[in-house]
């Protein structure tokens, strides 16, 4: 069931939460998707099974949320997160981040500082508006201008706006040592095509932890949401959980 949260400005973000057990799974997707994502689904409905807390979201201009995804930024969707996990998460979270939900995972880690169990990435793409784009395309970004790219998941351009990317470019992490110390695991797919998996190593590199792990799947794609990538996602999960 979807229940909303208002934001002070009044915007209504959708979310679903499972109560249970702590540390509460928070799952971040990734650009342009929502909640009811194959890999989403398949972690909340395993969560409510064994117990477990779980809080699913919608950004805003996303899936069931209020607002404009022109109007989106890292900061926006960010601080949407911490509202909820403030209103509806008591005590630690394992914050599990897919894609552009793998960058976002990073900015709300950095926020949650002491309540931040550990980390989940899935084809984290840290700084894609850096290395995601040609000159090209940075320079119509940076004139105020849409950049649309073909969109291998739907029939729709994906379009990137002006006022996410300046945002995201003030949100660089992979520059300089990420203050992160709990446990982080990282999944890639070396077969992904949208997000070098070579991103996963350079972010297990600059992330201050100690307790890096990464796992690359040869044939995995960009989604790794196939049942055994989806399995695999699950058992790195349940390493950072009590046991059931």
């Amino acid at each position: 069931m979807t229940d909303f949260h208002q934001m002070p400005d009044g915007r209504r973000i959708a979310y679903r939460h499972a109560e249970g057990s702590g540390p509460t799974i928070v799952f971040l997707p990734g650009y342009m998707s929502d909640m009811a994502g194959s890999k989403a689904t398949a972690l909340f409905d395993w969560a409510r099974e064994r117990g477990q807390a779980c809080l699913l979201l919608d950004y805003s201009g996303c899936g069931e949320s209020d607002g404009d995804f022109a109007d989106g930024t890292l900061s926006r969707w960010r601080d949407e997160v911490l509202a909820l996990i403030d209103a509806k998460v008591d005590g630690q979270v394992v914050v599990v981040g897919s894609s552009m939900g793998g960058w976002l995972m990073l900015l709300v880690g950095l926020a949650l500082d002491s309540r931040l169990a550990a980390m989940v990435g899935i084809a984290s793409a840290p700084d894609f508006s850096d290395w995601g784009y040609d000159d090209t395309q940075k320079a119509k970004l940076a004139a105020g201008e849409t950049v649309l790219e073909d969109n291998p998941y739907g029939p729709e351009p994906t379009p990137t706006h002006a006022r996410f990317w300046a945002d995201a470019q003030g949100h660089r992490l992979l520059h300089a040592p990420i203050p992160i110390t709990c446990p982080v695991t990282l999944l890639h797919g070396q077969a992904d095509t949208d997000v070098p998996w070579a991103t996963s190593l350079k972010l297990a590199e600059m992330l201050m932890s100690e307790s890096v792990l990464v796992q690359l799947a040869k044939d995995g794609d960009h989604r790794l949401s196939r049942p055994h990538d989806v399995d695999r996602l699950l058992a790195a999960v349940a390493a950072y959980l009590p046991s059931a």
